[in-house]
């Protein structure tokens, strides 16, 4: 047999070029590019949220998928991998996002999962106003069962309710108070989308909105792909932050960030935590 020495060099691999793997399980082959993705989750649990892997998981979420998510191993569990569960295609956008955060501690191991694309369209409210915030939005009151009850049926106990920080109020045109809320299905905000707010009001060194939030880091999913964000396949994406009195923020289909008037159709793309 030749030293390995002794063969030719090369400086780049073929994703179908293997390797050889020796342990307790004997002598086995490995394509580089399912070993590039193990190597990296060797590194921690954690270090599964820095690897984009879009593979298909398959069409509901086997008891292997659950431990691991529930243990935090995240064993064979990457950002951008999918299950396609009665016609939707759910993706892993993040890993432990809301570990450790809330007025009480949350401190179950989860995913956070969205659709690849819209549910349905729906109105934040009936008219153009933003009063009560988005808690008192026709969004968070009604129509946003209809994703819940999508959820349910994909994820049944699997669906956690953890705390979250909302608006409830909004004065001249500005987030002016908010509170905690027990939550399990909302709609994002721009941080989770685009990694920091767009539209939402600013302090102007006079009033300081209240935008306190727990959802306070682009998502992975959106970091590591941002083509994630906008498919074309809706012309709006509803997000829940106040941006006037007549308007929430969205995600444009041409690209860019936006906002619409409240009374608006326009798509609803929600997060779950599931663990």
């Amino acid at each position: 047999m030749p030293k390995v020495t002794d063969y030719s060099a090369v400086t780049r691999f073929d994703s179908g070029d293997v390797i050889i793997k020796d342990g307790t399980g004997g002598t086995k082959k490995m394509t580089v590019a399912n070993a590039a993705v193990e190597f990296a989750g060797l590194v921690s649990a954690i270090n599964h949220r820095n690897v984009y892997r879009g593979k298909k998981l398959g069409s509901s979420v086997t008891a292997a998928q659950k431990t691991a998510i529930q243990n935090g191993t995240f064993d064979d569990l990457f950002i951008g991998d999918y299950w396609v569960i009665s016609g939707v295609t759910w993706v892993i956008a993040d890993m432990d996002y809301f570990y450790n955060c809330g007025d009480t501690a949350f401190t179950k191991h989860h995913l956070i999962i969205v659709p690849d694309r819209s549910l349905y369209d729906a109105q934040m409210n009936e008219s153009d106003v933003t009063t009560g915030g988005y808690v008192g939005s026709k969004m968070y009151t009604e129509n946003l069962e209809t994703a819940k009850t999508t959820i349910k049926a994909a994820f049944g106990d699997m669906v956690l309710t953890h705390r979250e920080y909302l608006t409830n109020a909004v004065t001249d045109g500005r987030p002016s108070a908010c509170g905690w809320f027990d939550s399990t299905v909302e709609l994002m905000n721009e941080i989770m989308v685009y990694g920091t707010y767009v539209f939402a009001p600013a302090n102007n060194g006079d009033n300081i909105p209240k935008r306190f939030t727990v959802a306070k880091q682009q998502l992975a999913l959106f970091a590591l792909n941002p083509r994630a964000i906008n498919n074309r396949e809706k012309s709006w994406i509803w997000l829940r932050d106040v941006v006037s009195s007549t308007c929430f923020a969205n995600v444009n289909g041409n690209g860019p960030a936006n906002y619409y008037t409240a009374s608006g159709s326009s798509g609803v793309r929600p997060y779950v935590t599931i663990g």
